[in-house]
């Protein structure tokens, strides 16, 4: 495949706060749960079709991604990459998972958690991304490279909502 990519980078919805529970088994409250579907709306209405996801196995995380492809309706349904590894990631180890990804892939979703997912969208958007980074917020980045090679300064982003 030749031309543009484009990474996704959202950061999971509101979760509750979870006492008394293990943090990677906090589930979204309602209020996540309609921002996910929102976001899966906001996604096919700008035209945005994940062929690829990269999600963090953290149940509030794999929640998110339910209701963004819920609402999205996608089909064929992207291949989903449920990782361990997205959990605790930092910003280089979330990239080698986006390094990792199938070259044949065009739209690739990245679900995960702050404040890794709002540094690696800074990186893309600029500063004012940490900023902005709240509970469903999701990046856009236009990538110019194969999936093995994106990295700061290989594409560029914006936040789309």
């Amino acid at each position: 495949m030749n031309g543009t990519r484009t990474l996704l980078l959202m950061r999971h919805a509101k979760a509750e706060n979870g006492h008394g529970i293990q943090d990677f088994d906090r589930s979204l409250t309602d209020r996540g749960r309609s921002q996910a579907e929102a976001v899966g709306r906001l996604l096919a209405e700008r035209g945005y079709a994940p062929d690829h996801v990269v999600c963090s196995a953290a149940r509030r995380a794999r929640q998110t991604l339910d209701g963004v492809l819920g609402a999205m309706d996608p089909a064929p349904r992207p291949e989903v990459d449920y990782s361990e590894a997205a959990y605790p990631a930092g910003v280089d180890t979330l990239l080698e998972l986006v390094n990792q990804v199938d070259a044949d892939a065009e739209t690739v979703l990245v679900v995960g958690h702050n404040p890794t997912v709002a540094q690696l969208a800074a990186s893309f958007v600029g500063g004012e991304a940490l900023a902005a980074y709240a509970p469903a917020t999701v990046a856009a980045v236009e990538l110019e490279v194969e999936w093995l090679y994106a990295a700061p300064g290989t594409g560029t982003g914006r936040l789309l909502n």
